[in-house]
């Protein structure tokens, strides 16, 4: 309403000098044609009054001596003008007037100016502090005042929650973080060096990007800062610090006039050649536009990453007006871009003219409550209209000229990042970074990022870290006297299987390492101890240790062990002793207690099943009780040396038997063998087995001097007391083969060496005590760790470590002289195989040969009814297997066969008539009586020993007489012709 009568006052004023010109001159006409203009214009004075649009007071605070200010007022200007250009009276009903305060860098003087608009000009918004240090002391100023404080390119060190009135409406810098370590991760670059200017705008970027990195894997060691008015000796010594470093990865924030004098010193000192990797971060990605070629010169290869906006013809426009803008008001610039900043700038602008539209206001809102105070800075008041445009901004959601605006969490909602790649003349667009989907290339079917000249021309990517220039590492060497073979000086050189390995691997790295050995010790004595040495690693007076250093837990907490280089695990040395002893009782030897017992067990078992088989039809298997037991083992035992003459007659007992017979030769051929072994081969056994018995006993155990031998041995129950250190193997030899100490414990290089030497009268026994051998100690961190160790693998794989292990260990052959190894003793298990076959075959016989025999014998089981129930089975059962078929008879047709030859040998005196009688089939109770001759013949006949059945003359087709009849019906036949 102030402008509104400020105008009306103005034209009034007009009016009234028109008049009185015309009154002068006494024109009658001219009078009358004011007067008539007089009315016209007070009609349209009144009607504009009614129309007039709300005016919008925002203050802007901007250094205009630097590039940055001077941009964004062009491009705030063009915003007010693009916004309000088809303006009409009817549209808007609102409009921004801009009140721009130049302060320059100071912060006490953009606060002055702050003052100065809340407190003379009222404003409703402040736009513009440049730098985080303004942005902190005019954040305080808005949550006073409430009115809102929007910056586009500063940092508040400040949380959100904190200063509600300030509004950053530039991309978070998180989301920078992001990009940058997911470029990172894909180089798998594993330490990062922030090289940034000392100021408030980093105090919130590089915590956030330490944490980033943290994310995917790389470490912050280091971490360089220089002082925005540092000069060029500062900045060379900063230079310096990185160029003695071994990380070659460095992500560069600063501003342009210092970032440009860094890059120029970096050259100058050869930092911006091969294997490094500079990344500028979003900021400095505008020195290439505002300093142009000579920066392009200096940063050769550099990577940066930027905020990506979508080059639209409306930009192209507003680019095109802004530069011709810009050379106008500033002849001679080289500025050719307003730059991301600029268009930050714009879209704020024209933010807030959108947002002052949209608030609904009233003439209270624009009445300051106003603070009693005694300083300017108390007597600020407060305005609701700001603070209602503070509410509509915070909504406020369009395409700007820099993408889309929309504010979230007080400051502009990030989207997509641009990776540049400065080559030649030129900034090449090599990818793209989203949240979504982190690094991509430069259109939507590329997955990978455009191929990228590296600093030095390079378009292999670097491995993201070097040897310090000119450096070369110091190596400490321990000293070993007692075991040379590992590490040793002669004449101020390093040798021994321990160097010659590493240097192997060294040459084979695709970089130089320079190294100068140094003796940790005078030759003969050692300085300390091995965890001495590892320390001194640790605090930085070796830059590793090379030898024959055991890699251990309490170790790994000051250095990084490479991959181990030798075998691992610690194993107790013991003496042996011949066991050739020859007693009376060495033949039992071969076969071990269990394997004795079983096998008798076994002859037992198949002479029983043999009998049970062929004691009913065989008469070799019958007779009293005490024959039968003595058949079956004289049986059994007899197959031991196949030396059985009973007849077998029953094809089960066959089967058992060839079984059998297979199972006793393997048995006799295996402990032939192991006798012969016995007396003759040489068995070396150790004189102890295992630590309980060294502790059992009490005995003296030795180990290696300076080594960490001592803790385990307490941890395995030992006492300190019976510990004995030593020196060199000679000292072992001669500690064991004297008694001193029943036993060494000691790693298992370090035996292997001793056993080259005396093989024959010791070896190594026990289990294996768990310990990662022998590696390289460097530095915590130290990127020649893992190139390292991926070197030993390869170097493992050759044939070159097993020629350098014949020249440690030399070509002898030594196996371990274990009690598996030296016993010759056969056990059962070796043979339960065996015996499971012909148990199996034998149970399978006898129960083949029970159930055909009562099956055979059926009628006779149901006939007997004598007895009943079990007892009756019983009975049945122990008659049918004790009463063969024929006991005398094993086979009916061969015992008849038998007979007749021997009739034909020794005939006997029959009758003739008695034999007719016979061969008509008369039954031998109607036979007469026979007298005289026939009598006495066949008396005598009948006192003469007779074969087991007589038999009776029955002629056959073919007219040969053949043999029947039992004995006992013989017999009756006798008594008939008695």
């Amino acid at each position: 309403m102030g402008a509104v009568s400020t105008l009306l006052q103005a034209e009034m004023r007009a009016v009234l000098s028109a008049l009185l010109r015309v009154l002068r001159r006494h024109d009658f006409l001219r009078l009358v044609l004011v007067l008539l203009v007089f009315g016209s214009s007070g009609v349209t004075a009144q009607g504009g009054a009614r129309r007039q649009r709300q005016v919008v007071d925002v203050g802007v605070i901007l250094d205009m001596k630097t590039w940055l200010g001077n941009t964004s007022w062009a491009c705030m200007e063009m915003a007010l003008e693009d916004f309000y250009a088809n303006a009409t009276q009817a549209r808007y009903r609102t409009r921004l007037k801009l009140h721009l305060r130049d302060t320059g860098p100071d912060a006490v003087d953009a606060a002055s100016a702050g003052v100065d608009l809340l407190k003379n000009v009222h404003v409703q918004a402040i736009v513009g502090p440049q730098t985080s240090t303004q942005a902190k002391f005019l954040a305080e100023l808005g949550n006073k005042s409430s009115v809102p404080i929007i910056s586009f390119s500063a940092d508040c060190p400040s949380r959100s929650g904190q200063t509600p009135y300030f509004i950053r409406t530039a991309w978070n810098d998180s989301s920078q973080a992001e990009a940058i370590a997911s470029l990172v991760k894909k180089y798998n670059w594993r330490e990062v060096v922030p090289v940034f200017e000392d100021d408030d705008s980093n105090t919130r970027f590089i915590p956030d990007l330490v944490d980033a990195l943290r994310q995917v894997d790389a470490r912050v060691s280091y971490r360089c800062k220089i002082h925005p008015s540092a000069k060029e000796d500062d900045i060379r010594r900063a230079i310096s610090g990185l160029k003695y470093n071994w990380t070659s990865v460095f992500v560069v924030r600063m501003s342009h006039l210092l970032a440009f004098k860094f890059f120029q010193l970096a050259k100058d000192e050869g930092m911006m050649g091969q294997d490094f990797v500079w990344i500028t971060a979003y900021g400095l990605t505008d020195i290439f536009d505002v300093v142009g070629s000579p920066a392009l010169d200096v940063m050769q290869g550099v990577l940066g990453v930027k905020p990506h906006v979508q080059d639209t013809v409306e930009l192209q426009n507003f680019t095109r007006r802004w530069r011709k803008k810009h050379r106008l008001e500033n002849p001679g610039t080289s500025l050719s871009e307003p730059t991301v900043s600029g268009l930050y700038a714009y879209d704020t602008i024209w933010a807030l003219a959108l947002a002052a539209e949209e608030t609904r206001y009233n003439d209270s809102n624009f009445v300051s409550v106003t603070n009693n105070g005694s300083t300017d800075f108390e007597r600020i008041g407060t305005s609701k209209a700001a603070e209602k445009l503070r509410g509509t901004l915070l909504k406020t959601n369009f395409q700007g000229m820099s993408g889309k605006f929309q504010i979230q969490d007080m400051q502009l909602l990030s989207s997509k990042y641009e990776i540049i790649n400065i080559v030649g003349q030129e900034k090449r667009v090599a990818g793209f970074w989203t949240p979504e989907f982190s690094i991509s290339g430069n259109s939507s079917s590329m997955a990978e990022l455009g191929t990228i000249i590296w600093p030095g021309g390079n378009k292999t990517p670097p491995r993201g870290w070097m040897l310090p220039m000119n450096k070369t590492l110091k190596i400490g060497v321990p000293v070993k006297p007692g075991f040379a073979e590992f590490v040793k000086f002669e004449n101020g050189i390093a040798k021994g299987f321990c160097i010659d390995v590493f240097e192997a691997v060294v040459r084979e790295l695709p970089y130089n390492v320079s190294c100068n050995y140094s003796e940790f010790g005078d030759g003969k004595v050692s300085k300390g101890t091995y965890d001495d040495l590892v320390y001194r690693v640790y605090l930085k007076e070796y830059d590793a240790v090379v030898g024959d250093i055991t890699i251990l837990a309490n170790r790994s907490k000051y250095v990084d062990f490479t991959l181990p280089y030798t075998e691992s695990g610690v194993r107790m040395l013991v003496p042996v002793r011949d066991q050739r002893q020859k007693t009376a009782w060495t033949f039992l030897k071969p076969l071990t207690t269990d394997l004795w017992l079983g096998t008798g067990a076994f002859f037992i078992f198949t002479g029983f099943v043999v009998w049970f088989i062929e004691h009913r039809t065989n008469k070799d298997f019958r007779g009293p009780p005490a024959s039968q037991i003595g058949s079956v083992f004289y049986f059994s035992f007899s197959t031991l040396v196949f030396a059985h003459k009973e007849r077998i007659v029953n094809n089960l007992s066959r089967i058992v038997l060839v079984v059998w017979l297979f199972v006793v030769l393997i048995v006799q051929q295996s402990y032939t063998a192991s006798l012969s072994s016995i007396l003759t081969v040489e068995q070396l056994q150790p004189t102890v087995t295992n630590l309980e018995e060294v502790i059992r006993k009490g005995s003296y155990v030795g180990y290696l001097n300076d080594s960490f031998l001592p803790g385990l041995l307490k941890r395995l129950k030992i006492d300190e007391s019976k510990m004995i250190a030593f020196d060199s193997p000679a000292e072992y030899n001669e500690a064991l083969s004297t008694g001193k100490v029943a036993v060494i414990v000691d790693e298992i290089p370090y035996l292997k060496v001793f056993l080259s030497r005396y093989c024959q009268n010791y070896t190594m026994i026990g289990p294996t005590y768990k310990f990662d051998g022998f590696g390289y100690a460097f530095p915590r961190g130290s990127p020649l760790t893992p190139d390292i160790s991926r070197g030993i693998l390869k170097f493992a794989s050759d044939s070159k470590m097993v020629e350098l292990q014949k020249t440690l260990y030399g070509d002898m052959s030594c196996p371990d002289k274990d009690d598996s190894q030296i016993s010759s003793s056969l056990t059962l298990h070796s043979f339960q195989g065996l015996f499971i076959i012909t148990g199996a075959s034998s149970m399978l016989a006898l129960i083949l040969h029970a159930v055909i025999t009562v099956y055979n014998n059926q009628h006779d089981l149901s006939s007997d009814n004598s007895l009943t129930s079990w007892r009756r089975w019983l009975a049945i059962i122990s008659k049918l297997f004790h009463e063969g078929d024929s006991p005398n008879t094993p086979d009916k047709d061969e015992l008849a066969m038998a007979n007749v030859d021997s009739i034909i040998e020794s005939p006997l005196s029959i009758p003739n008539h008695v034999i007719e009688r016979l061969d008509s089939g008369t039954d031998t109770g109607s036979l007469p009586e026979v007298e005289g001759t026939a009598d006495r013949d066949l008396s005598v006949q009948d006192a003469e020993p007779t074969p087991s059945a007589y038999v009776h003359s029955e002629r056959g087709h073919n007219g040969v007489a053949s043999l029947s009849r039992s004995g006992s019906s013989i017999r009756r036949r006798q008594r008939i012709m008695e």
